[in-house]
């Protein structure tokens, strides 16, 4: 494959998750969340041929990680939100190219644990110590870095 062609496709698995600005742990899955929007209809009398829909408001959305160690900080987070303290946070999701340049950045405003699932402990398995974690995501932009 040709240097200039290998270089242009950009892989979805270099990616870094920061919260609050800092590095908080690695994951090796990251699902960001689907910006969608409820759509109004609204009845016209006498038009039969469509029905004219209006955006409506933002679907709420989640963002999810997968098979991570986080530090002590994020462990820290979730277990304040199982405890009914919910603080809402900055993240910030960032791709990297194979030259390790950044390509995009998902900024996701006040955010908060809803589910966190530990792993079932094995001794024949490698499982890593955060299995999944779903945030409740706020206001969502994305930006060319």
């Amino acid at each position: 494959m040709d240097e200039q062609v290998r270089e242009s496709i950009n892989q979805a698995f270099r990616f870094v998750v920061q919260i609050d600005g800092i590095n908080q742990g690695a994951f090796t899955e990251c699902t960001l969340p689907a910006i969608e929007w409820e759509v109004q209809e609204v009845k016209v009398g006498g038009l039969n041929t469509y029905v004219p829909q209006l955006p409506g408001r933002r679907k709420a959305t989640k963002l999810t990680l997968k098979n991570g160690i986080g530090t002590g900080d994020l462990l820290q987070w979730c277990l304040d939100t199982m405890g009914e303290t919910f603080t809402r946070r900055a993240i910030t999701v960032k791709l990297y190219n194979v030259k390790h340049e950044p390509l995009l950045n998902w900024h996701i405003a006040d955010a908060y644990p809803v589910k966190w699932t530990a792993p079932q402990f094995k001794t024949d398995s490698s499982t890593v110590a955060m299995q999944t974690l779903e945030l409740a995501c706020g206001e969502i932009t994305v930006e060319a870095a």
